[in-house]
């Protein structure tokens, strides 16, 4: 059976039409590597099975969009992404902001071999890939923020990345409905905001929940 190829042009057009409706402002540059990506995933994914979602089409909803949705709300010039999986969102983040570093974290070693294949194959020379458990990751200086897309529930999420975030920084948790995940903030931590997030064409309840340490635990 013949493999059938992506469309580019419509993949773009998918894209685009997503990134003028979540008002952000990406150069084309980025923008070509997004499909870039996401070719490399597809690829990939029929051998390493990176993500559930097979249709090129959906992967730019659910994969592309869904991470490009939190750009409005979030800040920061040093990035980690724990649980990094496929690159979601690091690997979206990375290309979509050059100005910014992004660690990506996963202990799965194909799925960071995919993440270094792919950050070299799209130049991306912001982009750090490391494998290894987030427990054991040493860092001489702290990360601004920290993400996670469907890594754990947030409360573990704070607590295992609590030696990696920097006095004034910010987590920044990727959740469906996140309420009953509140009940479990460790004590020397804050929720600032959720947000709800309007992915377009994802028909599923998507939000974002930033977090910091307490003032009187950074002092």
């Amino acid at each position: 059976m013949q493999k059938r190829s992506i469309d580019k042009r419509a993949l773009s057009a998918i894209l685009e039409s997503g990134i003028e409706r979540l008002v952000l402002v990406i150069d084309r540059d980025a923008r070509e590597k997004l499909i870039g990506y996401l070719e490399l995933l597809h690829k990939w994914n029929r051998v390493y099975n990176l993500t559930a979602i097979r249709e090129p089409h959906e992967m730019v909803v659910h994969h592309l969009l869904d991470s490009l949705a939190i750009l409005p709300y979030v800040n920061g010039d040093r990035w980690l992404d724990v649980g990094s999986g496929a690159g979601l969102p690091g690997m979206v983040l990375a290309i979509a902001r050059p100005d910014w570093h992004v660690t990506m974290l996963d202990s799965n070693s194909k799925k960071t071999g995919f993440l270094q294949q792919a950050a070299i194959e799209l130049g991306l020379t912001n982009a750090e890939i490391k494998c290894t458990r987030v427990e054991d990751l040493g860092v001489e200086q702290k990360y601004d923020s920290i993400v996670s897309r469907a890594f754990a529930e947030l409360g573990d999420f704070l607590r295992i990345t609590r030696h990696l975030i920097a006095t004034d920084g910010r987590w920044f948790a990727m959740k469906g409905l996140p309420e009953r995940e509140l009940l479990d903030i460790p004590d020397d931590c804050l929720v600032e905001e959720i947000i709800a997030l309007d992915v377009p064409d994802l028909h599923a309840a998507r939000s974002l929940v930033i977090a910091r340490v307490r003032e009187e635990e950074a002092a």
